[in-house]
């Protein structure tokens, strides 16, 4: 008896490649910041970040009001992610709490449409939402760490420790963007192996091209003028 093509046998090739060619880049992705930082889009960020850091501790405790309002923006935002995350989790327990069949996906959808494969959809659909929402609920956890540490009244908190908290809320940023990423593709996958595979592709080509940095690192030092500058700055903010 000879093997005979079925259309579940779509679900079988084209999932896991396209897995595989995510898990890849991001492997590859982060290689390349751990190792050439200064080529990762990343890696230009959380210089640039560094640099913010022994800027804004060359002001006055008193006149880093600025620098809270940056850390609230970036608070605000992983908040609406992460509550939007936990608000799809609910709503993919619910579908997945639902025993009815699917008439669209039983008709239309060319490849597997049994209930254990759309079972397995949307346990990995969860997976990635609910690691978003970790992501982002860390990520408020240290830019609230890092607000606290640069209103510190004294001012004599090491700059490696303010750093520390935004670099690690940065990571944890995108970590949380990246698991988006893979649930993207997931909800594709819902509409047949086809979509998530070509989705696949078109985000990795899109993400290699935003992922890429081109541009030199900035060198953020401490010489005279730029001192003289933030001087000048915080005389104006105390008048």
């Amino acid at each position: 008896m000879g093997w005979t093509w079925k259309e579940e046998h779509l679900d079988l090739f084209l999932v896991p490649l396209g897995l595989w060619i995510m898990c890849t880049y991001h492997l590859f992705l982060l290689y390349r910041y751990l190792k050439h930082p200064q080529l990762t889009a990343i890696g230009f960020e959380n210089n640039n970040k560094n640099g913010w850091v022994r800027k804004t501790l060359l002001i006055e405790p008193k006149d880093r009001g600025f620098a809270l309002v940056v850390l609230g923006g970036q608070l605000a935002a992983s908040t609406s992610l992460s509550s939007i995350s936990l608000v799809l989790c609910s709503l993919i327990g619910a579908v997945l709490g639902n025993s009815s069949d699917n008439y669209l996906t039983d008709r239309f959808i060319l490849g597997d449409t049994s209930k254990s494969t759309s079972a397995i959809k949307y346990i990995m659909i969860l997976s990635c939402f609910l690691l978003a929402f970790a992501c982002f609920v860390q990520t408020t956890r240290h830019f609230v760490h890092a607000g606290f540490l640069i209103s510190m009244p004294t001012g004599d908190v090491p700059v490696e420790c303010i750093q520390k908290a935004v670099i690690r809320g940065s990571n944890f940023w995108a970590v949380g963007l990246r698991a988006l990423y893979f649930a993207t593709t997931l909800l594709l996958w819902i509409f047949g192996p086809i979509p998530m595979f070509v989705g696949t592709v078109a985000t990795v080509m899109i993400l290699h091209f935003l992922d890429i940095n081109r541009q030199p690192m900035i060198a953020y030092g401490t010489n005279k003028s730029s001192n003289s500058l933030v001087g000048a700055v915080a005389q104006h903010g105390r008048n």
